[in-house]
């Protein structure tokens, strides 16, 4: 194999080069991505060797011993770990195998950040290898993009609120996250919906923000506040809470009074299509006025419920109140 050029890639659809490297803090992703080139590897050659390092314990020559040809032949894996805290000797043997990459060897690192080993990460990026971006899932659409496409890799239907509400219950945990979407395609079958969802995970999604989120925009006070009490009373955050309830209404603010098929204002918006059309649904019991009010009366809350306030309880009902009022004052 000859030496590929830098290149971006995501940890689903990386495939075997001379040098990788996966580049974040997010272990789950970095172990996919090495399993993803395992496994590709072994596709294209079964009886592949896999060798695994410490960079932290890295005793000067291994990798070069590693990397030399065999006299048997055959292509070999070399998985190392540990970059952020690589040793010296790992990182003058790395510097001096990037100037040449043995033919049959596919190395892949992993660096999880910081600042050590900024020499070899500069080199590797600057055309020495393929970069998997391993930076956690943040944002919610992040991780409904991910489910998303677990069961789309599984070649099972998911709807767009049994994806949505398995994201509320779960959590910002990858691995639980993606051992949930496991779950459900093994043990269920056919299209999945959000009642299955409820029926797995229900316990823990019964007043998650997003149902409380939901209730709010669509002008059930009442029930939005008995949702967002119960979540309060058996120890629910109130940040994520208001969090959820800020994604919700700014998907209202951004497709208000916008033109345009629905695929095309995704692209435009940074949203799925299913997102613009819940959003223009929810759009219509709005003003400009109204909007404009619990947008204020959401950011005060969210910097009470950080600490700017006494009673953070009473920040986040008000939020509530108002969004199921539509802004009505």
């Amino acid at each position: 194999m000859s030496p590929s050029a830098s290149s971006a890639t995501s940890w689903r659809e990386v495939a075997p080069a001379p040098v990788i490297l996966l580049s974040g803090p997010e272990e789950y992703l970095a172990m996919r991505s090495f399993e993803a080139v395992r496994t590709r590897m072994r596709e294209l050659e079964p009886d592949v060797d896999t060798v695994r390092l410490d960079a932290a314990q890295y005793e000067a020559g291994a990798l070069i011993v590693l990397g030399s040809p065999s006299l048997f032949g055959g292509t070999k894996v070399i998985e190392a770990t540990g970059l952020s805290q690589m040793s010296d000797a790992f990182l003058q043997d790395a510097l001096a195998y990037l100037i040449d990459p043995a033919p049959d060897v596919v190395l892949v690192m992993h660096h999880s950040g910081g600042t050590r080993g900024k020499k070899l990460l500069d080199q590797l990026k600057a055309g020495k290898a393929t970069v998997v971006d391993c930076q956690p899932l943040k944002k919610d659409s992040e991780k409904i993009d991910f489910v998303s496409a677990e069961f789309r890799a599984a070649r099972r239907r998911a709807d767009p609120d049994a994806v949505r509400a398995l994201v509320a219950a779960v959590g910002s945990n990858l691995s639980e996250l993606a051992a949930s979407c496991q779950q459900l395609i093994s043990d269920t079958e056919g299209v999945l919906g959000a009642e299955t969802v409820e029926k797995y995970f229900g316990g823990r999604i019964e007043a998650t923000g997003f149902k409380v989120a939901d209730a709010a925009l669509a002008g059930r006070g009442g029930q939005a506040l008995a949702m967002l009490r119960h979540a309060l009373s058996t120890g629910a955050d109130p940040v994520p809470l208001v969090a959820a309830l800020a994604m919700k209404l700014r998907a209202v603010a951004k497709v208000y009074g916008v033109r345009g098929g629905s695929a095309q204002l995704a692209k435009e918006l940074g949203m799925a299509p299913w997102q613009v059309d819940q959003a223009r649904r929810e759009a219509q019991r709005w003003t400009p006025e109204g909007l404009n009010y619990c947008i204020q009366v959401l950011a005060e809350a969210d910097a009470q419920v950080k600490g700017e306030a006494r009673d953070p309880v009473y920040a986040v009902e008000r939020a509530v109140a108002a969004i199921s009022l539509g802004g009505i004052r």
